[in-house]
């Protein structure tokens, strides 16, 4: 399988994924846009975000999601994330009923108690994705969903763009970033015994472009997408 290394065009010094979203926290929030994530959310057509109780935000980073979430009326939220930095922020948001700092591939969290397991644009900082999906599997009650955000393979493919943000001094640096393709998801999730019951992706548009007018050579292109999991069973 192709690597991400096979298409970086940046070659920015690179850090492990705790140090990278400790130092891009604070200007996270300034610099991610919810076209990227929480409007692909906004399509899908499930889960019925009003039948979720409990729900697992992995990777939970600043608190975006949960908040999205809390405005689904879903009030019962565990977060987890590597980042100590991000984590602090995810407080101050206040979204959240739990927060602790965890790997998504082994959370800590309790098993079987969740009708929806949640992830948006971290499968890029995993080397695998066959422990995420076993760990969201674990925590899953029958006829739970999981839901994944992550950015779309072609567009990491052409724009050989690393996840990266900029330091102080004004250096850009990426955080370890992996390519996988479809297939992986599908590979990983179905062994595990996940369905997939939905998926959208989102392009680079002329809304987009007033945003990122140098994004204009890739009018057209997949940039992100969303995948919807369905637990086989009956909560």
């Amino acid at each position: 399988m192709p690597s991400f290394a096979d298409f970086d065009r940046r070659n920015y010094p690179i850090v492990d994924v705790a140090t990278g979203y400790d130092g891009w926290a604070p200007t996270y929030e300034q610099t991610v846009m919810d076209e990227m994530d929480l409007a692909l959310l906004e399509r899908l057509h499930r889960p019925d975000w009003a039948r979720v109780r409990r729900a697992a935000d992995l990777g939970c980073g600043t608190g975006r999601t949960g908040a999205w979430l809390r405005g689904r009326g879903i009030t019962n939220i565990d977060g987890v994330d590597v980042s100590a930095g991000m984590l602090a922020l995810a407080g101050t948001r206040g979204a959240h009923t739990t927060l602790a700092q965890a790997d998504v591939r082994d959370t800590g969290l309790p098993s079987g108690a969740y009708d929806l397991v949640i992830s948006s644009l971290i499968d890029e900082h995993l080397p695998t994705l066959a422990p995420y999906y076993a760990e969201a599997w674990r925590l899953a009650a029958p006829g739970a969903s999981c839901v994944m955000v992550s950015y779309h393979p072609q567009f990491m493919m052409v724009t050989g763009m690393p996840t990266h943000y900029t330091t102080p001094s004004g250096e850009s640096v990426a955080i370890s970033t992996n390519l996988h393709m479809m297939n992986e998801h599908m590979s990983a999730a179905l062994e595990t015994g996940w369905v997939l019951t939905e998926m959208v992706e989102a392009l680079v548009d002329d809304a987009w472009l007033e945003t990122k007018p140098k994004w204009a050579g890739l009018l057209g292109h997949p940039f992100t997408m969303a995948m919807v999991w369905s637990r086989p069973g009956q909560s």
